[in-house]
This record gives C-alpha cells, sequence and structure tokens, in this order.
C-alpha cells in the first residue's frame, strides 16, 4: 500500500523544490476547477496507458479530490515497480482546508 503524504509535507517538499513529480489523476472538467500548479494530468483512467511516460526512479505524489482515486492508482503505481510513490491525504480538497483556502473547492 502505497504511503501517505500529508498537505503540509507537500507544501514543505514544494517550498524546499525538492524533485518530484504531482500526477493529478481527477477528470478534465475538476483541473478546470482547481489545480496545483506544475502538476501533471493524467486523468485516472490514463494512467496505465501513459506509464511509459513515467520514470519509475522519480519521486511521484498522485492526487484527486479527495485522496481515494489518487490511493488506488499509488498502489497500482507500486505494484507496476514504481518504489517512491505518495497518496496526497484528503486530496485538493485537505489541500484548499489546510494549504490553501483561496483555493476553489467543489
Amino acid at each position: 500500500m502505497a504511503q501517505q503524504m500529508p498537505p503540509q509535507e507537500l507544501k514543505t517538499k514544494l517550498d524546499r523544490h525538492e524533485p518530484l513529480v504531482m500526477i493529478d489523476v481527477r477528470d478534465p472538467w475538476e483541473v478546470q476547477i482547481c489545480r496545483l500548479e506544475n502538476s501533471l494530468h493524467i486523468p485516472m483512467e490514463e494512467v496505465p496507458f501513459r506509464l511509459d511516460e513515467l520514470n519509475p526512479e522519480d519521486e511521484y505524489v498522485v492526487i484527486c479530490h479527495q485522496g481515494v482515486r489518487s490511493a488506488a492508482i499509488s498502489d497500482w503505481m507500486e505494484r507496476q515497480g514504481f518504489l517512491r510513490v505518495s497518496n496526497l491525504d484528503g486530496g485538493l480538497d485537505a489541500w484548499a482546508r489546510t494549504i490553501d483556502p483561496s483555493m476553489r473547492r467543489y
């Protein structure tokens, strides 16, 4: 089971400019409402077909609305050999509540 990354830990990593790839697995309409800057948008159903775009040695944080879809993708990526994968705990909803109250919620 992939690790959970609390929003504050992700913010710290971003503030420190630590190398990581954020994958947003939400639907396109959700990304139009709000998103984290510099996140890579790959809708959940496309991830298996686009895995060759990703380096298994990079660190990944998978993001969705509340952390359910991203948890499933994080677990799946680990089974595919990605060793440094975390799920954003609580998703963008938790990020908006705890880190960035100006982020639009839905």
